[in-house]
């Protein structure tokens, strides 16, 4: 008998009924001397199994769901034939079996309708719109790299919630592959192993150590705050300065949450870390289509022990980390000193956050074009990630675009329980910030 997950979503409880398996291969088979995908070195740092994303869809153009279905299955398997490691099994740790086995391809009825559940969704239950279910499993030699499970809610709406292995691609490795599928752009660039090659694990080894120093027992909540376009112009105008002139949303955003946890936390050091994509970091840049994790931390220190600290100079010390991700940096990462390059950064972060300092693990899915992804019925009206409770994690910041306004972000805040009330009730924040409120256009909320 195939399951029903039930979702205690109020008023009503919620149903999700998984109605079909299947695996989705490539329209067309991986030739046999690309059957071996190696992974990069940096596809060792990141210790997630998924980067996990669920897209809704509503039902505006009213296209029959046959019609649906028959488009994304046709479409995904002529996506795999370019993005095949997709639809391999894992080899070892260090590569795929590109054997044309497939995606794990999940469908499931949902009884309800897709607006009534986002004018007040509960973020415990969006993991249920996804193909695994959290805690993730470490993955090891035979699994699916890819899992997709499309729900169908009663009014024709349609959330596809995808896991794919973090070790594989990372967020813009994500929007490439979604781009593809959507029939956006074309081929990926499957060389990340030329540009970072590895035939050993010794960057696992030493990401593990400096994220060991990072997870801590508690008991993790997650909560969406969401600031509008007047707020982060707000925002930018406080953090202007002689340094800086025309701070992002992204440098303003982050520096003002990481400002609010200062003063609503009693130690005070405190360490911020900006994950940073080098493909455009590096001149002549990396193809932006690279499939694979070209990635790297960036940190800023705060060793104030006072509690108040000024917005500009928080936004001056983001700035200044992920600046010195430069085209040099990149270049020495790649060099002969790229390994001892790479222990001595991840060894004072790990050093730090060791002595007691309180980390905060940031990361932006801005401009990645989720929004933009159309399959044929309509753009996607909510783009989110999940939430992490657990009683075993870190100080995590997801930051996505918002569509409730043209230049809003979410930021998808995980800390213990303990710290979330204090920063929940920090007055600052709330002048700024909405918590949870519905994701759905003004013009659809109830």
């Amino acid at each position: 008998a195939l399951p029903i997950i039930q979702l205690f979503h109020k008023p009503n409880m919620m149903k999700v009924q998984v109605i079909s398996r299947e695996n989705i291969q490539p329209s067309s088979p991986t030739p046999k001397h690309l059957k071996k995908f190696n992974l990069c070195l940096l596809d060792q740092l990141i210790p997630a199994p998924y980067a996990p994303i669920v897209l809704f869809y509503p039902n505006l153009n009213d296209v029959k769901l046959r019609e649906k279905s028959s488009l994304l299955k046709k479409s995904l398997a002529q996506t795999l034939s370019s993005f095949y490691p997709l639809a391999g099994r894992f080899r070892d740790e260090l590569s795929i079996d590109c054997n044309d086995q497939g995606v794990n391809y999940v469908t499931t009825n949902v009884n309800c309708h897709l607006i009534d559940y986002l004018n007040k969704p509960n973020l415990e239950s969006i993991s249920q719109f996804l193909p695994c279910q959290p805690p993730f499993k470490v993955l090891g030699v035979g699994d699916y790299v890819t899992n997709i499970q499309i729900n169908v809610f009663e009014c024709g709406g349609i959330a596809i919630g995808l896991c794919i292995a973090h070790k594989v691609l990372d967020g813009a490795g994500l929007s490439t592959f979604l781009k593809n599928w959507s029939g956006l752009v074309t081929c990926p660039n499957l060389m990340a192993n030329y540009f970072f090659p590895s035939d050993d694990l010794w960057l696992r080894d030493t990401s593990m150590i400096m994220w060991s120093s990072m997870f801590k027992k508690g008991n993790f909540v997650t909560k969406r705050f969401v600031f509008n376009d007047s707020a982060i112009d707000n925002l930018k105008r406080m953090s202007t300065s002689a340094h800086i002139k025309y701070p992002t949303k992204v440098e303003v955003v982050s520096s003002f949450i990481w400002k609010c946890l200062i003063a609503s936390n009693k130690k005070s050091n405190s360490l911020l870390t900006h994950i940073v994509n080098l493909r455009k970091r590096a001149t002549p840049a990396l193809p932006e289509n690279i499939l694979g994790n070209l990635i790297w931390l960036s940190s800023a220190k705060n060793n104030n022990a006072k509690r108040y600290v000024e917005l500009a100079d928080l936004v001056n010390q983001v700035r200044k980390s992920i600046s010195r991700i430069d085209d040099g940096y990149v270049k020495r990462l790649r060099g002969d000193e790229g390994c001892s390059l790479m222990r001595k950064s991840l060894k004072e972060i790990g050093d730090f956050c060791s002595k007691g300092a309180n980390h905060y693990g940031f990361s932006s899915w801005c401009k990645f074009g989720f929004y933009d992804i159309d399959f044929g019925f309509g753009k996607p009206i909510w783009v989110s990630s999940i939430s992490s409770k657990c009683s075993f994690f870190m100080n995590l910041i997801i930051l996505m675009e918002s569509n409730r306004c043209d230049n809003g972000i979410e930021a998808w805040v995980t800390l213990d329980e303990e710290e979330m009330n204090m920063l929940v009730d920090n007055q600052e924040l709330l002048v700024f910030a909405s918590v949870d409120p519905s994701p759905l256009p003004f013009y659809l909320s109830r």
